[in-house]
């Protein structure tokens, strides 16, 4: 059965964003896949800044996501990927959604907002990262058409990786 995807809105972070950022994502559920604990609020407000530089130089970012009453629920986008191991010199696509989000279609709506906006801005292929055992956002890579391309083992964290692609 398919649903209707939510309504979902992104914007390019704005300095408060880190805030919101930083209290919605301030959840061990949320952050197991990210080193099991909550950030510094100085991460976020570094992430937000680095995100509105890549707005302005790349045409697409990690963008805040806001559902249809202009709530903060997290964020999608895409970024050259930052690590030195791994596709290096390619974009990848993610999403993180605050808790009470999880299971509503949010991030696959914006996911696929995503998709529309780096294809516009000249993007021919994205990959998408993701811990092997979070279930959910595997969902997500497959719902947007996306191939398991790599495993991998995550140099930080130790952990089975995925890299999934999509050909634009």
């Amino acid at each position: 059965m398919n649903r209707a995807l939510p309504a979902v809105r992104l914007r390019v972070p704005t300095d408060e964003d880190a805030f919101a950022w930083h209290r919605v994502f301030d959840d061990p559920d949320v952050m197991e896949f990210h080193g099991g604990r909550s950030a510094e609020l100085s991460v976020y407000e570094e992430l937000t800044a680095r995100q509105r530089r890549h707005d302005a130089e790349y045409g697409f970012c990690l963008w805040t996501m806001l559902d249809e009453s202009d709530q903060v629920i997290g964020f999608t986008g895409a970024q050259p990927w930052p690590q030195d191991w791994g596709p290096k010199g390619e974009i990848e696509i993610g999403w993180r959604l605050g808790r009470a989000y999880w299971g509503q279609g949010y991030a696959t709506a914006a996911a696929g907002l995503t998709l529309d906006r780096v294809r516009s801005a000249g993007v021919s292929s994205v990959v998408a990262m993701v811990v092997s055992r979070n279930e959910r956002s595997i969902a997500v890579t497959r719902r947007l058409g996306m191939r398991l391309t790599d495993v991998f083992t995550t140099p930080t964290l130790e952990q089975e990786g995925h890299c999934y692609r999509l050909d634009l």
